[in-house]
């Protein structure tokens, strides 16, 4: 099954000092529409498939937490799980192209296109590369997680016709990308940080499948 990401942007009002109430600000599904796996392990541990070191993983949901998000997240019920949150001052300092710690999970799968290999999938099964790889076709008999783990060095490739398969190793930018589905909730953190300070802006998510 999928899993998909909930929660609030959440701020304390710069004059409320550190014991003040945090305001549900914007609701995540509003923001965030996407089902990105990489950008769940690499911000919370969550498919981590990438190999990611999260930076926010089972932190739980905060002490204090604002009335709507923790109405919202009691409405899910035993269907949300990994609750966690980051604060946008640790968002700031993020490196962007920080590398997994492990080479991703899923062979990187490229096509021949006017002569420049473009990426067209990550899966976690398929037969060609199988065949090609010299791996059993039918995953079932015993190759666990996909293709299994193998120990295939940073770079490998196969090559049959218009397809190039790759072990790659990503960087937190390729699984959040400056400019992609995540801009927009940075945006809105940055601008609350920018008039409440950055200690008192986060991000308080949860997941369910």
């Amino acid at each position: 099954m999928g899993a998909d990401i909930h929660g609030f942007i959440e701020c304390r009002a710069r004059w409320t000092g550190p014991e003040g109430e945090w305001a549900a600000a914007v609701d995540l599904d509003l923001l965030y529409v996407g089902r990105s796996y990489d950008a769940f392990g690499c911000l919370f541990g969550v498919r981590n498939h990438a190999g990611f070191v999260p930076l926010a993983a089972e932190r739980g949901l905060p002490e204090l937490m604002s009335e709507a998000a923790r109405t919202e997240f009691d409405d899910w019920g035993g269907t949300a799980h990994s609750p966690s949150w980051i604060g946008w001052n640790e968002l700031k300092c993020v490196d962007w192209d920080e590398q997994a710690e492990i080479t991703d999970r899923r062979i990187h799968e490229y096509e021949a296109v006017n002569g420049t290999w473009v990426l067209v999938s990550k899966a976690a099964w398929s037969a060609r590369f199988a065949a090609l790889a010299g791996l059993p076709v039918d995953p079932t008999t015993g190759v666990i997680d996909g293709y299994g783990r193998r120990d295939w060095p940073e770079g490998t490739e196969w090559r049959d016709g218009d397809r190039l398969y790759r072990v790659e190793r990503m960087i937190r930018r390729d699984a959040v990308p400056q400019e992609g589905e995540w801009k927009p909730v940075w945006s809105v953190m940055e601008a609350l940080a920018a008039v409440h300070g950055d200690g008192n802006v986060r991000l308080t998510v949860w997941f369910d499948n």
